[in-house]
C-alpha cells in the first residue's frame, strides 16, 4: 500500500508530539534532524552553509583553507557535496565559483580564499587568449585594418568618441622654482567644467630651439608624484633637455583635493584620467618651444597601463615606456585601468595588443620577476617583436 505525502506529514507530526511528551530532552535533536533532512536532499537542493563546507573540505582533503569571515558568512551553497572531486583544487573551484570567490596557494597544503579577480588570469589562459587575438591577422595589411577598427572602439568604450567642450579657463601655474639645470612649476588644467588635473612641469634651465616633451603619469605608490624617485626621474629628464610633466591619476594624489579616493575606484576614473592626459598634451603642444615630432610617455603600475592606453589612442605620442604593467594575463586591477569596457573591443583585446598599437614607434617595456609581468618575456614579448618586425622595426 502506498502512503501519500500528506499522510506521512501527519504521521511525522504525531510522532513528534509523542516524543515531545515522553522524552522532552530529545526534542532539540529531532528538530535539528528535521531541518538538516529538509536541506540535505534534492528538495532542499542539498544546501549547506559555505563555512561548513570549507571546514569539511579541510578534513576531507587534509588541507587548511583560510577565509575572512566577511567573505563566507551568511552564504549557503546548493548541491554542496555534489561539487566535490578527487582533486582538492577542482573541488575548491567548484565550491567557490558560485560566489565569485577563488583560492590562492598559501603554503604547503594551505589555501586562502579571496574575491574573484576578473582582471588576473592564469598565465596559460592569458597566453591562449593572446594567441586567439593574434590569429586574426597574418600580415601588416590585416593588422593595420584591425588597428583602424580598434582605436574608435576604444574611444567609444571610454565615452570619449565625442570629446567634451574645452573649458575656456587658463591653466593655473605656480611661480618657477630654480634648481641645478632645471626648473619646476606646479600646474592645474581644467579638463571639464570644475574638474582639474594637477601636475608638475620640469623644464631645462636653458632652452634653445624645439625640445621634446615627456608625459609622466603617476602610478599607485605612496606619496604620489611627490616621492623622491619620481622627482629625480623628472629632474634628470629635464636636465637632459626635455620638458616633462608629472601628473596625478584621477582621484589620486593632489586630485584628492577635489575628489575622494573612493572615486578613483570607480569605472569613470579611467575616462577622466584619459581625458586629462589628452588635455595635458593639448597644452604642451601649444607651447612654441615644444617639438611635436618628439612626444613621449612613461609610467609604472597604473601609470604604465595608462601609458599603454594613451599610446594606443593618441597618435601624437611617438615613443612610450610602460613599466611593470604589461602582460597578457593581467588587465589592470584598478578601475582606472580596466573600469570601462575597453577590452571588449574587437571581439576581445588585451594589454599586449594595445601595446602593439604603438608600433612602429619605439617602445621600452620593463617587466619584473616578482609581479604579474614575471613571465611576459617568454610569450608576450615575442608577439610584440613579430608585430614590430612587420614594420621592419624588430630591433631599434
Amino acid at each position: 500500500m502506498k502512503l501519500s505525502l500528506k499522510y506521512m506529514r501527519v504521521a511525522l507530526r504525531l510522532s513528534t508530539t509523542v516524543v515531545r511528551t515522553l522524552i522532552p530532552g530529545v526534542i532539540l535533536l529531532i528538530c535539528t534532524f528535521t531541518s538538516y533532512a529538509q536541506s540535505n536532499n534534492s528538495d532542499g537542493a542539498y544546501e549547506l552553509p559555505l563555512k561548513e563546507v570549507l571546514k569539511d573540505i579541510e578534513q576531507h582533503y587534509g588541507v587548511t583553507v583560510r577565509a575572512d569571515d566577511k567573505l563566507v558568512a551568511g552564504k549557503n551553497l546548493k548541491y554542496a557535496k555534489w561539487r566535490y572531486r578527487t582533486d582538492v583544487d577542482e573541488t575548491l573551484k567548484n565550491v567557490l565559483a558560485p560566489f565569485d570567490l577563488k583560492v590562492k596557494p598559501d603554503g604547503n597544503k594551505k589555501y586562502k580564499v579571496s574575491e574573484f579577480e576578473y582582471y588576473r588570469w592564469p598565465v596559460a589562459e592569458g597566453w591562449a587568449e593572446l594567441d586567439r587575438i593574434a590569429a586574426q591577422y597574418k600580415n601588416l595589411t590585416e593588422w593595420e585594418s584591425r588597428k583602424k577598427m580598434l582605436r574608435p572602439c576604444i574611444m567609444e568604450a571610454l565615452q570619449l568618441d565625442k570629446l567634451p567642450a574645452y573649458p575656456i579657463s587658463q591653466p593655473i601655474i605656480t611661480p618657477k622654482r630654480k634648481h641645478d639645470g632645471y626648473t619646476v612649476e606646479n600646474i592645474a588644467i581644467e579638463i571639464l567644467k570644475g574638474v582639474w588635473v594637477n601636475g608638475s612641469i620640469y623644464r631645462p634651465a636653458k632652452i634653445k630651439g624645439k625640445v621634446p616633451v615627456i608625459l609622466n603619469p603617476d602610478g599607485h605608490w605612496a606619496d604620489h608624484r611627490f616621492r623622491a624617485d619620481c622627482q629625480i626621474r623628472c629632474a634628470a629628464l629635464a636636465q637632459m633637455g626635455a620638458i616633462t610633466i608629472s601628473y596625478d591619476l584621477f582621484g589620486w594624489g593632489e586630485s584628492g583635493l577635489q575628489f575622494e579616493y573612493a572615486d578613483h575606484r570607480k569605472s569613470l576614473s579611467q575616462t577622466i584620467q584619459t581625458l586629462g592626459a589628452i588635455r595635458i598634451l593639448d597644452y604642451l603642444l601649444s607651447l612654441k618651444e615644444v617639438d611635436p615630432a618628439r612626444v613621449g610617455i612613461t609610467g609604472g603600475s597604473g601609470g604604465g597601463s595608462h601609458t599603454v592606453l594613451m599610446s594606443a589612442i593618441d597618435e601624437r605620442i611617438k615613443v612610450s615606456a610602460p613599466v611593470v604593467s604589461v602582460s597578457s594575463y593581467m588587465y589592470g586591477g584598478c578601475p582606472c585601468e580596466s573600469g570601462m569596457p575597453v577590452f571588449t573591443c574587437g571581439g576581445g583585446t588585451d594589454n599586449l595588443e594595445l601595446a602593439a598599437m604603438a608600433a612602429p614607434n619605439p617602445q621600452l617595456l620593463v617587466s619584473d620577476g616578482g609581479d604579474w609581468t614575471d613571465r611576459m618575456p617568454e610569450h608576450d614579448f615575442p608577439y610584440l617583436q613579430k608585430m614590430y618586425d612587420w614594420y621592419g622595426k624588430k630591433t631599434m
